[in-house]
């Protein structure tokens, strides 16, 4: 059985520029295409927007209707800030039944935004293969892999995919046997040490 697998939501602190990382979200609507309008350059606020998204982040869990509100207030705030599309990425690709197609928008967005991070191109990975756009996905894996080499997450999941599809490659055997020592939960370590004694 393969570990659950969560989107990238935890909240990060770039020293660079300040900015709070977290989760994602998307909705529909308004003049960027979602439910949040977004201010003129002159009027871009991205301290309120970075604390708009801090606030949402605790929330996405157990209010994610406030906690996608303040998403879009904080994209209205500034629509470059990266951490709020990615959460609000989050927010769609965990809704019932998951909205896919602005899942994958609000990703690339948050990819273009914070191009030194893995988890918007994890998340997007994660929406393609919900959406069994399997190569597409493992491209994304591999990118999140190339931007933070090491990346647990998408080193699970990239490694699950390819086993699944019957696609292993040539670092799939490492990456169980990295896995098996570092995975993120117990429930990783185990299905990673599982598939390297199956392989025996």
């Amino acid at each position: 059985m393969i570990p659950t697998r969560r989107p990238a939501n935890h909240v990060l602190i770039l020293t660079l520029a300040g900015a709070l990382l977290g989760g994602c979200h998307t909705t529909t609507t308004g003049s960027a295409g979602n439910g949040y309008r977004p201010a003129s350059e002159s009027a871009r606020n991205p301290l309120e927007a970075q604390r708009l998204t801090a606030e949402a982040v605790p929330l996405m869990a157990s209010d994610p209707a406030k906690a996608e509100a303040l998403l879009q207030q904080a994209l209205t705030a500034d629509l470059f800030h990266g951490p709020a599309h990615n959460n609000l990425g989050v927010l769609m690709l965990n809704s019932q039944p998951p909205k896919l197609y602005e899942a994958a928008h609000e990703f690339e967005w948050a990819g273009k935004l914070m191009p030194g991070h893995p988890d918007p191109q994890h998340n997007l990975a994660m929406t393609l293969e919900a959406a069994a756009r399997y190569d597409d996905a493992i491209a994304s894996y591999r990118l999140a892999l190339e931007t933070r080499p090491g990346h647990l997450p998408s080193l699970q999941a990239l490694t699950s995919l390819l086993l699944r599809l019957d696609k292993p490659d040539d670092h799939s055997a490492a990456a169980l046997r990295t896995i098996a020592v570092q995975g993120t939960t117990p429930q990783w370590r185990a299905w990673a040490a599982d598939r390297l004694r199956a392989a025996k």
